[in-house]
C-alpha cells in the first residue's frame, strides 16, 4: 500500500511509508530493513517521525516497523474504546501478527515505554529485550492524579477541543512544548511537532488516548515481564523524573536502569547516538 494520505513529502523516513490495515485502524507504518524484527512505539502526542535518526540506525540489522499509534500522526484510527494501554496493545499484537513480524526487540519512549511492556505481556511469542526511553509509568502526583484523567476525559468529548488547540499550535508553542520536558532539538524536528499540534485529529486522538490510560494494572504485573529491560532515563527530563526509571528497574526481574547526563525527555532526538549505542 502507498503513504497514507496528507503525509507531508519532507516526512521523516517517507520511503518506508506505507498504510497497513489491522484491528480496525488504518495504521500509517514504516517498515524498513530485513533480518530478525524490532518494534518502535513513540510517546503520546509525538508520532513516526520521533524515530527519524533510529528508524534508518536499526533496519541495517533488523526489520525495523514504526507505526504510528492509534490517534495519533497519521494513523486513522478505530473506535474510542481502543486507547487504552490494554486495548492498544492488543490492536499492535494484531497488526504485528498481520505483517508477519515477531519482534525479537522493542524500543519505546515516554507512553510508548508503557506499551512495550504491556506488549511483552500480550504477545504470544514475548520479545527478547525491551529498550524503554524515559518510559512513563508514574501517576501525576496528588491530586492531579485523580483530576487530570478527568480534565482529559471531559476535553476529548468535547467537540471544541481539538480545534481550539490545534489554531494554538504555532511554531512558538511547539518549542515551548517542547523545551518544557527539557529537550532542546533540531528545529526541521520541531516543525514536524507543530504540524502534528496543528492537526485537529492528532489533538482529538492524543486527549483520547490520555483519558484511557491506566497505569495500575501494568505495574501489578511487572514481575511477569521476563524479558531483558534497560531504562534509559535523560538527567534533564522535566517531564518524567529519572527517579521512575530506578523505581521501574526495581520492580521488573531482569532490568538495568541507566542515567544519561545532559538530556531531557526526547534524548532519542537530541542525542541520536545515545541510544543508538545501548542498541543491538
Amino acid at each position: 500500500m502507498s503513504a497514507p494520505p496528507g503525509l507531508p513529502a519532507d516526512w521523516p523516513n517517507r520511503r518506508a511509508s506505507r498504510e497497513a490495515q489491522a484491528a480496525g485502524h488504518r495504521f500509517h507504518l514504516q517498515d524498513a530493513g530485513e533480518g530478525p524484527a524490532a518494534l518502535l512505539l513513540h510517546g503520546a502526542g509525538g508520532a513516526s517521525h520521533s524515530w527519524r535518526w533510529a528508524l534508518p540506525a536499526l533496519s541495517r540489522t533488523h526489520r525495523t516497523l514504526a507505526p504510528d499509534l492509534p490517534g495519533h500522526g497519521f494513523t486513522r484510527t478505530g473506535p474510542f474504546a481502543r486507547l487504552g494501554l490494554v486495548p492498544m496493545a492488543g490492536d499492535l499484537a494484531t497488526l504485528l501478527a498481520a505483517e508477519g513480524a515477531a519482534p525479537e526487540l522493542i524500543v519505546g519512549h515516554s507512553a510508548g515505554g508503557a506499551l512495550a511492556l504491556q506488549l511483552a505481556l500480550t504477545l504470544p511469542v514475548p520479545p527478547a529485550r525491551l529498550v524503554l526511553v524515559n518510559p512513563a509509568l508514574a501517576d501525576f502526583p496528588g491530586l492531579a492524579g485523580l483530576v487530570f484523567p478527568l480534565v482529559a476525559k471531559g476535553l476529548a468529548f468535547n467537540p471544541l477541543t481539538a480545534p481550539i488547540v490545534a489554531r494554538m499550535a504555532t511554531p512558538g508553542a511547539a518549542r515551548r512544548v517542547i523545551e518544557g520536558t527539557g529537550s532542546v532539538i533540531p528545529a526541521d524536528q520541531l516543525r514536524h511537532y507543530g504540524r502534528l499540534f496543528a492537526n485537529r485529529a492528532h489533538v482529538s486522538g492524543t486527549l483520547r488516548m490520555m483519558a484511557s490510560w491506566s497505569l495500575a494494572p501494568l505495574r501489578r504485573r511487572l514481575g511477569e515481564v521476563a524479558c531483558e529491560v534497560t531504562i534509559l532515563a535523560g538527567a534533564n527530563d522535566l517531564a518524567v523524573p529519572p527517579s521512575v526509571a530506578s523505581d521501574l528497574a526495581g520492580s521488573l526481574p531482569r532490568a538495568e536502569a541507566r542515567l544519561l547526563p545532559g538530556l531531557g525527555h526526547l534524548l532519542h532526538e537530541e542525542d541520536p547516538e545515545a541510544l543508538a549505542r545501548h542498541l543491538p
